[in-house]
């Protein structure tokens, strides 16, 4: 009997252990609970994500996805064309644009496999940009995709096929910002004014007042329902979230989402703009069209976009190039960051041909060169070379990465060297100097080659001799293994 009551409490002992070694502590709305938040090791491995605006903005596609604003600005060239276009905004609105926004040859399974063969591993899809125009199929308002419009669940068909691809689903909600965002519709006889479209044009107040309760709880609401009915492991926010009046309800949602991702065991992400949202370490920070020209110990996020002009699709978009795209992302990594990278599919769901070669370029230097990418870490220091890195939000690489600007990852006791350019002639590693004491190198080989690479390492610097047949593009990743 003894023995038997002893098996009882060992028993229990052991599942208890394994009880509390599988629980942890619920979020609660503060910041203390919240800033024992880490950012899930899938995001810091990723290094490279889709970003997608893709609305009925797309439809007038002139000036940017801020035509919606912008078509209600008398001082604005968007006035302008809507009028000379479509006529008097009291008589054809922005919610006019709806029906023409059909989709019509939107097909998700052929979006995320180009995403994927860009080598993204997160696609991340505009849930509702600032016009308030739902791409999903919502409860809380009816102008939304799958009543309206398209008449389907966008970023329900979206989630679907990322995860079936086996990519990282997440999304992003600007509805904070459409608490002004068709404001200056109220200064002319427009549509704005009908009290029948209010649902769709409100609150449409100015940027000074102070959002209403009963709009912060909507937002809450949406937010909400967007985790529950989707359960995206990223939710990137624009930046009016840092409003002091949404506090309590940022909070709330971060502890809510928070728990959301223990309670489906995945390590979940919330994106923000300025540190007014969220203080360093509660959530991921983000840098629009910006980088960093430093290491940053948080991990942190640049959105960029391969339009230059405009976010959405507009006709006379200019594009960066695939060369941009990859010596940046590169950039971005050794300090610690992922790139987002935006397209702006056309209303009918295609995909510019330039985007396109964009992502295609990309993915192919990933295919090759990848292992320096993804799932690394920064070295001690990030590079090293004569180019100014562009530092801040809104701050474009401007002046171009050349052959001696030099990057640094690393993966275990791998350390990647990767030139931002193809060196036509030898390249020196001036932080591998035996001086400085970085380890003595034992081998150096390039990645995508079987060629041998001559090199040697002096006190001033590691010397490696070009290559006579580079594998890839725009830059050069060499393997460096050190003595033990």
């Amino acid at each position: 009997m003894k023995k038997t009551i002893c098996r009882f409490f060992l028993v229990c002992c052991l599942l208890n252990l394994v009880s509390n070694a599988n629980c942890q502590e619920r979020y609660q709305a503060t910041w203390e609970s919240l800033s024992k938040y880490g950012t899930p090791d899938w995001f810091r491995d990723a290094k490279f994500g889709i970003f997608i605006h893709w609305g009925v903005y797309s439809v007038p596609a002139y000036g940017s996805e801020w035509y919606p604003r912008n078509m209600y600005d008398t001082a604005l060239d968007e006035f302008k064309h809507h009028v000379a276009t479509y006529g008097p905004q009291d008589k054809f609105g922005y919610k006019d644009f709806i029906p023409m926004f059909r989709a019509e040859k939107f097909d998700p399974g052929q979006w995320v496999s180009l995403f994927k063969k860009a080598g993204a591993k997160y696609i991340v899809p505009v849930a509702e940009h600032h016009d308030g125009f739902a791409m999903y199929n919502t409860a809380l308002s009816r102008w939304n995709a799958f009543n309206m419009g398209p008449k389907r669940d966008i970023i329900g068909e979206l989630a679907r096929e990322i995860r079936r691809q086996g990519l990282i689903f997440g999304l992003s909600s600007h509805r904070i910002e459409h608490w002004f965002f068709l404001n200056h519709g109220r200064e002319f006889k427009s549509d704005v004014l009908n009290p029948e479209y209010a649902d769709f044009y409100g609150p449409a107040r100015l940027e000074n007042e102070t959002m209403t309760p009963e709009y912060m709880n909507d937002w809450l609401l949406r937010c909400t329902e967007l985790v529950n009915n989707y359960q995206p492991q990223l939710f990137w926010f624009d930046w009016w979230i840092q409003q002091p009046a949404l506090e309590p309800y940022r909070k709330s949602f971060a502890a809510f989402y928070y728990n959301k991702g223990l309670q489906w065991n995945k390590g979940v992400v919330i994106n923000y703009k300025y540190d007014r949202s969220f203080p360093q370490g509660v959530a991921v920070l983000d840098l629009e069209r910006g980088k960093l020209d430093s290491v940053r110990q948080l991990p942190w996020q640049t959105d960029d976009a391969i339009g230059n002009k405009s976010w959405g699709y507009i006709k006379d978009n200019t594009f960066k190039s695939a060369r941009y795209v990859v010596t940046n992302l590169i950039d971005i990594v050794s300090k610690n960051g992922n790139l987002l990278l935006n397209i702006g599919p056309r209303s009918d769901g295609t995909i510019t041909d330039e985007e396109t070669q964009v992502l295609l370029e990309t993915g192919k230097w990933l295919d090759t060169n990848g292992d320096a990418i993804y799932g690394t870490r920064p070295w001690r220091i990030y590079g090293e070379g004569p180019t100014r890195s562009a530092s801040g939000s809104f701050a474009d690489q401007t002046i171009p990465f050349n052959a001696k600007d030099i990057r640094f990852t690393t993966k275990g006791d791998t350390l990647f060297v990767i030139t931002l350019g193809l060196p036509a002639e030898k390249t020196m590693v001036k932080s591998l100097g035996s001086k400085l004491n970085p380890g003595t190198v034992e081998a150096v080989s390039l990645m995508g080659s079987t060629e041998k690479i001559s090199w040697s390492q002096h006190s001033d610097g590691l010397v490696i001799n070009p290559s006579s047949n580079y594998p890839s593009e725009f830059a050069a990743v060499y393997k460096i293994i050190f003595k033990k």
